[in-house]
């Protein structure tokens, strides 16, 4: 699978009501998204995948993530093979090891060796008879372990939560082959009050994930940037503003070595399905 240009990261696609869902993959195609991404924390990831494949024509849909955990090899494999054989190569396999806090939750202890438990992931899918290919499957990488289990046994890597200076440092780990996928979260406004109202709480909850957390500090982030959200950090994590200051970070991603940028929009109403900010995204990208 090539994969380029823009597409769209959003948990109301997975989540919401699902005819709204289906109408609104519609339209992103038309609008001219390469793709359209949606999370998952177990659950009926796949019956959403079904219905915004069976919605469109033309667009890829891609998980973003897949958490292994949650998901047994041989029915993921299951249930790859009948969604391509009906749909056709245009789903785009996005797996990853999530986060220990979630897991542990409900089996303290569960979450061990990461790198490890992805690997052997691999390894099972790998030894079905009907295996997901390589080839089909990216990984949730970001540090430089993961990043190269991307390159060697997956088509590439889906960062998630990253800057522009990640981009690159994860394309020179993966090397000129495999495909740079990353999420760019963004909020439409150009008042930095209302993007701070938007977005802090939002970032703060993921801050308190250590994959994350571990991650900005290696990008040069202090342990105080994270523990009080600065502006400095939001605004290397989050873009805001008008169209073209977000289409400029997305620029900014692709000049980095990103083949494929996904834009999540976040607005007040983190249920809405942003449908506007979406239209006047794909309007300056034309």
């Amino acid at each position: 699978m090539q994969l380029s240009g823009v597409g769209i990261w959003s948990s109301q696609l997975r989540y919401g009501d699902p005819a709204v869902a289906a109408e609104a993959a519609a339209e992103l195609e038309e609008l001219g998204y390469a793709a359209v991404w949606i999370p998952d924390v177990g659950g009926p990831v796949f019956d959403a995948v079904d219905n915004l494949l069976r919605a469109t024509e033309r667009i890829v849909v891609a998980t973003g993530i897949l958490n292994l955990w949650m998901h047994e090899p041989s029915d993921v494999a299951a249930r790859y093979a009948s969604l391509t054989g009906t749909h056709g190569n245009r789903f785009l396999l996005g797996i990853g090891v999530s986060h220990a806090p979630l897991i542990d939750a409900g089996d303290p202890g569960r979450y061990r060796k990461p790198l490890a438990a992805t690997r052997a992931y691999l390894d099972a899918l790998d030894a079905l008879d009907r295996p997901v290919p390589a080839e089909a499957r990216v990984l949730a990488a970001l540090g430089p372990k993961m990043l190269h289990l991307s390159a060697t046994r997956a088509g590439g890597a889906h960062p998630y939560l990253v800057t522009p200076e990640h981009t690159a440092t994860a394309r020179a780990a993966l090397g000129d082959g495999p495909l740079l996928l990353p999420e760019q979260t963004a909020i439409l406004t150009t008042d930095a009050g209302e993007a701070r109202s938007i977005g802090t709480d939002w970032l703060r909850s993921y801050l308190q994930l250590p994959n994350y957390a571990n991650n900005i500090l290696r990008s040069g982030f202090t342990q105080e940037d994270v523990d009080t959200v600065s502006d400095r950090l939001f605004d290397a994590i989050i873009a805001w503003g008008d169209e073209e200051a977000i289409l400029r970070r997305v620029a900014e991603h692709r000049a980095a070595g990103a083949d494929h940028v996904c834009v999540q929009v976040l607005e007040a109403d983190p249920q809405a399905f942003p449908r506007e900010q979406w239209r006047r995204l794909a309007a300056a990208l034309a």
